[in-house]
């Protein structure tokens, strides 16, 4: 079950195609780390939303903490290499990440990994893509969120100043350089009523 998704009145369905990335603004970080930020790169993004929120097979995980084992607070898929992707715009979305970064990443994405956020009860604790070459490599993690804008935030590894920004309705970050290793970034609870938001993370080999 999920919570009512409104469409935003921005969204420009005659458009096809993602939308140029060198219009992404990038940010430099701390450690070496950074983030491009292109609000409403995917057009369309609504209908994208709608289809896969019915083509994708969602599944609910759960994982051991401590004494006990507690269900993970949002649901999710995940895309192998060379798996079929489940909608033709992600295709679209990869070659187009790929063009872009791969002279930069000097490799291209290979992974997709789909999360689900049904209300403002799912949640992703903070973290970073660690496992894999993510833990001791720079790499690069390119998300995009479709459905109800959520905040994305973003802090250093052991404290200091949180960075927002509210992502959905076909919004792109891509965070380089050492942010897996140096920073941390989460998607919080809320306590508001929101609607439904689906991420797609794009991510290179070996990185998780």
């Amino acid at each position: 079950m999920t919570g009512a998704f409104q469409g935003s009145l921005l969204d420009d369905t005659d458009e096809t195609g993602p939308r140029p990335l060198a219009s992404a603004r990038r940010t430099r970080l701390a450690h070496g780390a950074w983030i491009d930020v292109l609000p409403g790169w995917i057009p369309g993004a609504d209908a994208l939303f709608e289809r896969l929120l019915t083509s994708v097979p969602w599944r609910a995980e759960s994982r051991r903490m401590y004494e006990r084992v507690v269900d993970v607070p949002r649901l999710l898929a995940f895309y192998r290499e060379g798996d079929t992707l489940p909608d033709p715009v992600l295709d679209e979305a990869k070659a187009a990440l790929d063009e872009h970064y791969a002279p930069e990443l000097g490799e291209p994405f290979s992974t997709a990994g789909l999360c689900l956020y049904r209300d403002g009860r799912d949640s992703v604790a903070w973290h970073g893509d660690t496992l894999g070459r993510g833990a001791t490599q720079d790499t690069m993690i390119a998300i995009l969120s479709v459905g109800t804008p959520r905040p994305l935030l973003l802090r250093p590894r052991g404290g200091g100043a949180t960075i927002r920004h509210e992502l959905g309705h076909g919004d792109l970050i891509v965070m380089g350089g050492s942010c897996q290793r140096t920073w941390e970034h989460a998607i919080p609870k809320s306590t508001r009523a929101v609607g439904p938001r689906i991420s797609i993370q794009d991510r290179p080999h070996n990185v998780r």
